[in-house]
């Protein structure tokens, strides 16, 4: 992502005649944001202002993605995007203005492919968690969580993140000397703080290569194996389980592939803790334009999907949402990426910028509106132990 002349240009040329062209909305537009609190052109902060007369067009035929790659080339702007996208989805509204043939083309791709099969599996490491850890390391905060924090006593990200990396460890009631499985383990955040806080033997594993060579260095001298591994190749058994912002990956076809293996690698009394982000609704595949920009091959679950994937396999022995925490780190995050802007926007250029902003608050805004949803379960094989489950929270 390195920085782009061209890129840049092309954006500020379309600000630069926003006065010339006629940006007036069409009728069709106007009618579904009635009700919403936003006005195209408009005074306050979550109004867009539309710089190409095009913009509407791209919309109307390509929905959530024209509008996304719009932004990042600079035809609109918004002050308060998360705003936007809130009041957008406290209606409904983006189901709306959709395009027809690219939700369809989506929604038939997830259902006649796997997009999560094994020689899939590692896109997402390379396009998205593989963009650079100077990012990530100015963006998140030092446990380098990049999930949802826990909000109840927390007054900082940092509070935050602690706080739900202990949560997990204390709903899976880790042991000393327990062997702990992580699926997914991201920068190490949660093997660092079960090793060191509850003297676990930890096993990460990711399919991010920057992500292992960072991990791997920041859990250096604690008991800990990370590796670059897809979870379907896993062997073994473990004490306990935890998977934490991961299952957004596996895709529905794959939901009975991941629980039977989880079910086959943990001990018979043993608790796996799984914690995503989750949808009101069950559906196929995801939006459009974070499929092709920010988190390829993903899918989010409903509630619904995930227990009926866990029948065969475990007993659901806790269901925790706390879905509104997700904005308030998502827009840490977006104040911590514009604090670090200054030095990093030599290596990234501003269309960039503008998918990277565009991301963390539309994301926002849907867990603003409760569109979407963070839910941790703790899972147990049937009578495990006939041990009662009392949840630390």
């Amino acid at each position: 992502m390195a920085g782009s002349a061209d890129a840049d240009n092309n954006i500020g040329k379309y600000r630069k005649i926003s006065s010339q062209a006629n940006t007036k909305p069409p009728s069709w537009l106007v009618q579904r944001l009635e009700g919403t609190g936003i006005k195209v052109n408009g005074p306050n902060p979550w109004d867009p202002q539309i710089h190409n007369r095009n913009f509407y067009r791209r919309v109307l035929l390509e929905g959530s993605l024209g509008a996304g790659e719009s932004y990042m080339d600079g035809w609109w702007d918004c002050e308060r995007l998360d705003g936007f996208f809130t009041r957008l989805m406290d209606r409904h509204i983006e189901k709306e203005i959709t395009g027809r043939w690219i939700a369809v083309k989506h929604w038939l791709m997830t259902r006649l492919m796997n997009l999560q099969s094994v020689k899939r599996a590692f896109q997402v490491g390379e396009q998205h968690y593989d963009v650079g850890n100077d990012l990530y390391k100015a963006m998140l905060d030092p446990t380098m969580c990049y999930s949802c924090g826990y909000w109840h006593d927390a007054a900082d990200l940092h509070a935050a993140q602690v706080a739900k990396l202990d949560l997990v460890c204390r709903k899976a009631d880790i042991q000393a000397g327990e062997k702990v499985l992580d699926i997914g383990c991201g920068w190490g955040s949660f093997a660092e703080h079960a090793a060191r806080h509850y003297q676990a033997n930890v096993t990460g594993v990711t399919i991010s290569k920057e992500q292992k060579k960072l991990a791997s260095t920041r859990c250096n001298g604690l008991p800990v194996d990370i590796r670059l591994q897809d979870y379907r190749s896993l062997q073994g058994t473990f004490d306990k389980l935890v998977s934490i912002g991961m299952f957004e990956h596996v895709g529905q076809k794959n939901y009975d592939t991941y629980l039977g293996k989880a079910h086959e690698l943990m001990d018979d009394d043993g608790i796996f803790v799984l914690h995503t982000i989750g949808k009101m609704e069950s559906q196929l595949g995801t939006d459009p334009w974070i499929h092709k920009y920010i988190f390829p091959n993903g899918a989010i679950p409903s509630l619904t999907q995930i227990s009926q994937a866990c029948e065969p396999y475990f007993v659901i022995e806790d269901v925790h949402n706390f879905g509104p925490d997700y904005d308030r780190t998502l827009m840490s995050w977006l104040d911590e990426f514009n604090a670090a802007w200054p030095t990093l926007k030599s290596q990234y250029d501003e269309r960039f910028y503008r998918m990277w902003t565009y991301y963390l608050q539309c994301c926002a805004g849907a867990f603003r509106s409760r569109n979407l949803q963070l839910f941790q379960l703790v899972l147990r094989k049937p009578g495990a132990g006939h041990r009662r489950y009392q949840s630390p929270r």
